[in-house]
This record gives structure tokens, sequence and C-alpha cells, in this order.
């Protein structure tokens, strides 16, 4: 399989991670060891530059720690553009570990190359053309997505459909809804889902 190249240094937490990608990605990936990128001055330092010289893209676990890790990277690059990559909630054990994580979800590490490569391309990040954005947070109200008493539930159920995990925010939807589908493709799920 040929691998694919992708300009944008990617970041990701553990080094079984950079280990997954580096099989079928040709490009720079970044390792935050987890947590340690909260005190790491020059990894910081790295980043901001990364992002703000080409962009760069997030790639966490599902789980909670992923998502902290997430938000915390997006917090320390105020300019810069940040494109995220998120893997669904697949449970399971990655197969060197003896236990599963505390929240029972599969890892980028445990996550298969087509499930990657399907998460690469709703981000938009495998296609050289920048699409525009047609949604705004206005339209996800519209959609009934936000700010209406069965909004939650309907998220839950798109997710599901779009194998996203279920900690993705609104703002995380917007962005991916913007990259990786048309008006009409997501009008027609949401009208087919709603009545599920």
């Amino acid at each position: 399989m040929e691998k694919l190249h992708i300009d944008k240094p990617i970041i990701v937490e553990g080094k079984y991670d950079k280990n997954k990608l580096s099989s079928f990605i040709d490009g720079v990936i970044i390792v935050t060891d987890g947590f340690s990128v909260y005190g790491d001055e020059e990894l910081k330092g790295y980043i901001r530059k990364c992002a703000a010289d080409t962009g760069v893209i997030v790639l966490t676990d599902s789980d909670s720690a992923g998502f902290r890790i997430r938000g915390y990277i997006k917090s320390i690059c105020p300019e810069g553009e940040i494109t995220h990559v998120y893997i669904p909630d697949i449970f399971g054990k990655e197969k060197r570990k003896e236990l599963p994580s505390k929240e029972g979800k599969l890892g980028v590490e445990g996550i298969s190359v087509k499930t990657l490569r399907e998460a690469f391309e709703r981000a938009g990040v495998l296609s050289n053309e920048k699409k525009e954005p047609w949604l705004t947070k206005a339209g996800l109200y519209e959609l009934g997505l936000t700010g209406r008493p069965d909004s939650a539930q309907l998220r839950g159920k798109l997710y599901k459909h779009l194998s996203l995990p279920s900690r993705t925010t609104p703002n995380g939807l917007l962005e991916i809804l913007n990259n990786g589908y048309t008006r009409e493709e997501i009008e027609k799920l949401i009208q087919n889902i709603a009545n599920k």
C-alpha cells in the first residue's frame, strides 16, 4: 500500500501512535508523551511554530485524556491552523497491553489503518482543495444539533453514524461537517437518523 503524504505535522499522544501512523503516512509526526507536553516548553514552542507556519493536525485517543490533550494543544496555539482528526469510540484492548484502558476504548495504536485513513479523509486532510465552510453555529441550531431539548440525543446518533467519538464537541462537529460533507448529505442524514 502506498503511503499517504501529509504536509502538515501530525500531533499524537505516544510513540506507539507514531509507529502506527508511520506505517501508512509519510510526514512529520510529533509525540506529546501524553500530558508531558504541559511542562515541556521546547515542545510547546515547536508545536506553536508548526501551527503558525504550516498548520498542524491533532490526532488523539477518543477518551477523556485524549480530549484534554487536544484542548490543551488548541489553547497553546492561539495563532495558526489546527485541524482535528477524530477516531471513533471502539471498545477493546490494545494487543501490547494486559488490560483495556480506563474507559475501555481503543487508542490510536489499536485502531485499524483503514479506520484511521477514513478519519483523515473525513477531516479533509487528504485533499489539497481548501473547502469553504458552509455550516455555522447557527446552522447547527437550525439542523437541530444544538440548543434544543433533543439536540444531544440527535448529535449522539449522528456521531455513531459518522463513527465519531461520543466526546466530540459541537465545535468539533462543525469542523468535521465543514471539511468532509455537503449540506445536502448532512440534511438527508439527519432526516434519516432523526426518525430512528
